[in-house]
C-alpha cells in the first residue's frame, strides 16, 4: 500500500513549450538568457531542462554537480567546453555528455553560445532561482562565497 505522502502527488501534466516560453531568468554573471522549461515545479520530479545563453565572451565557471548526470546540446553558435581539464570544441548540432562528478566549464569567446541542458536528477533550476534575476529586476549582486553556498545546496561545487 502506497505511504499517505505518495497518494497526494500530483500526477505529472504533458505540456508543449514554445522556443521563448519557460521561466524566464537573467544570469547573475553575465546577463545571459535562461529558460527553465522542465522541473519538479512544472511536474517533473526526474530531470531538469532548459536552455542557456551565453553571450560572446562569457563563459560558466568549471563546477561539478555531485549527484546528477548533465547533458547538452548546442543550438546555436559554438565555443570551448573543458571537461576534466581537457578542451574540447563544440558547436550547433553538438552533444556533450557529463557524469555526475565530472568537472567541467564552458567559453565563448567568439560568438554567442546556446545550449539545452538537461539534468538528472533536477537541481540546476533551484540553483538559477537564488541566483539569477526575472526579466526587469535588478541583477543579483552575489560574493563567490554567496554563490558557493548556493550552488553546495544543490550538489554542485565550483573550482
Amino acid at each position: 500500500m502506497p505511504n499517505s505522502k505518495e497518494s497526494h502527488k500530483p500526477v505529472p501534466q504533458c505540456y508543449v513549450l514554445g522556443a521563448g516560453e519557460g521561466e524566464h531568468l537573467i544570469h547573475f554573471r553575465d546577463g545571459g538568457n535562461i529558460f527553465i522549461k522542465v522541473d519538479p515545479i512544472t511536474g517533473s520530479n526526474n530531470l531538469g531542462l532548459g536552455t542557456q545563453q551565453l553571450p560572446k565572451g562569457s563563459g560558466i565557471p568549471v563546477h561539478r554537480h555531485l549527484h546528477k548526470d548533465e547533458a547538452f546540446y548546442v543550438l546555436e553558435g559554438s565555443g570551448t567546453v573543458t571537461l576534466n581539464d581537457v578542451r574540447c570544441s563544440c558547436e550547433r548540432g553538438g552533444t556533450i555528455f557529463i557524469p555526475k562528478n565530472t568537472w567541467h566549464g564552458f567559453s565563448s569567446p567568439d560568438q554567442e553560445l546556446v545550449l539545452l541542458w538537461i539534468m538528472v536528477p533536477p537541481g540546476l533550476d533551484g540553483f538559477f532561482r537564488e541566483t539569477c534575476s526575472r526579466p526587469g529586476e535588478p541583477r543579483k549582486e552575489l560574493t563567490r562565497e554567496q554563490i558557493n553556498a548556493i550552488a553546495l545546496k544543490y550538489g554542485q561545487e565550483f573550482r
